[in-house]
């Protein structure tokens, strides 16, 4: 999609002050480097960002490093640990992770002016190339309490980074680069929020197996034990006492992510006619079902930011959210959604979501102008080329900051939207 088609939600104001902010980037080069091309929200983004990028004439790679089961292993126990839980540091799993980092930065020529590594599992690849060029680390977890024993190590190799972006200012560190805010953003073309008419939203449903009787309940997120999918189960069946419907917990696989079977796995004997849990890595089902449903849930107990909170939002869905992390920056408890803190909360705003057609509708209009206004991937573009451009000024970003203050005000037009009409 040209960069100019962005226009119709975002004005052609921002359109231009984005394409005057990119000239000074054009023909720099900038490289992406993640762990998975599918499966999350940070592959989810990078696919459009990179393109947009490209299409500001700012030459932009994205690639993936490649490793083992080890690696990876050792890379989602890192990612738990970020997160708060534990984690035993043993020498063989760290030299593994920092091999496979040695590895790749023999196979990855990074010549580019600007290098961006995405989370913790290509983090050790700066120790492998001369500091002749701006490397950022950007962090999408939640660190509100990370494991401490655990993020000292990691510190040996952030310390080197010109930069760390993470997600909300609460995640903010004792270390030495400077730390910028981005929250994640969503791409209104992409094929998981397109519109989509009533006939093939209910083809797509179908092709799924998945009853249209009674309201639908769903959540879409990695299976995961952050994502408490037994909550949301949970929390559905307390529902079920008050009101009839039908719960959907659909998640993709990741490459990069050797739990997710063994928890899908561990789901499948709660299945029943009225709780259907489905692995398949699906934009057009996950688009289709976030339309369709009456509400969402993303219960999270630890969540950097709840990129499918934004999808659902933008399709004027109501959210139920975990009172936790970058969910608490998306959703106004209340406004345009409800934050929750137990399994019986989360329950009781279902019920009174599925009984009440016109707070759904209030909610739902007030969502879909938060994320207007604030989630769409114009704004993060934005704010990466803020910052590569305040390199060649020594980091003097007033406008991005005026941005991530911005972000983090509450919005009156939305608020009034959610109230109810008299």
């Amino acid at each position: 999609m040209a960069f100019e088609e962005y226009a119709q939600f975002v004005g052609e104001e921002t359109i231009e002050r984005i394409w005057k902010k990119a000239r000074p980037l054009h023909d720099r080069e900038v490289v992406h480097m993640s762990s998975t091309y599918y499966g999350g929200g940070v592959a989810t983004m990078l696919a459009p960002l990179s393109i947009l990028m490209n299409n500001l004439e700012i030459k932009t790679e994205w690639r993936i490093i490649q490793g083992n089961p080890d690696f990876f292993a050792f890379t989602k126990s890192v990612h738990n640990a970020i997160q708060g839980a534990e984690i035993e540091l043993l020498e063989h799993p760290k030299w593994v992770y920092e091999q496979v980092n040695r590895e790749n930065a023999v196979r990855n020529h990074l010549h580019h002016d600007f290098v961006v590594v995405h989370d913790p599992q290509p983090l050790p690849l700066i120790e492998s190339y001369p500091q002749s060029r701006p490397w950022i680390w950007r962090c999408h977890i939640d660190l509100t309490s990370p494991n401490m024993a655990l993020w000292k190590y990691l510190r040996r190799f952030i310390d080197q980074y010109q930069a760390v972006i993470v997600s909300i200012p609460d995640y903010e560190q004792d270390i030495h680069p400077p730390q910028f805010f981005f929250m994640p953003a969503i791409d209104p073309f992409s094929m998981t929020n397109v519109p989509l008419g009533e006939e093939h939203i209910d083809a797509i449903l179908a092709k799924y197996n998945i009853p249209t009787d009674l309201p639908l309940v769903a959540q879409v997120s990695r299976f995961d034990r952050w994502k408490d999918p037994n909550g949301v189960i949970e929390a559905f069946r307390i529902a079920q006492r008050d009101v009839d419907a039908t719960l959907v917990l659909v998640g993709a696989p990741a490459t990069d992510d050797p739990e997710g079977q063994a928890i899908y796995e561990s789901l499948l004997s709660q299945q029943s006619e009225r709780i259907l849990i489905i692995h398949q890595e699906n934009s057009l089902l996950v688009n289709a079902l976030q339309r369709r449903a009456a509400v969402v849930l993303q219960k999270s107990l630890r969540e950097g930011f709840g990129l499918t909170v934004a999808e659902a939002m933008w399709k004027g869905t109501p959210v139920i959210g975990g009172k936790v992390g970058g969910i608490r920056y998306q959703i106004r408890d209340g406004i345009n959604g409800y934050l929750v803190a137990s399994t019986t909360e989360a329950a009781g705003r279902i019920v009174q979501l599925l009984k009440d057609d016109g707070l759904r509708a209030r909610m739902g209009e007030a969502a879909r102008e938060t994320v207007r206004r604030k989630f769409l991937l114009t704004r993060l573009l934005e704010q990466y080329i803020d910052l590569l451009n305040s390199f060649e000024v020594h980091f003097h970003v007033r406008e991005n900051h005026q941005i991530e203050q911005a972000m983090l005000e509450p919005d009156p037009e939305v608020e009034a939207i959610a109230r109810p009409h008299k």
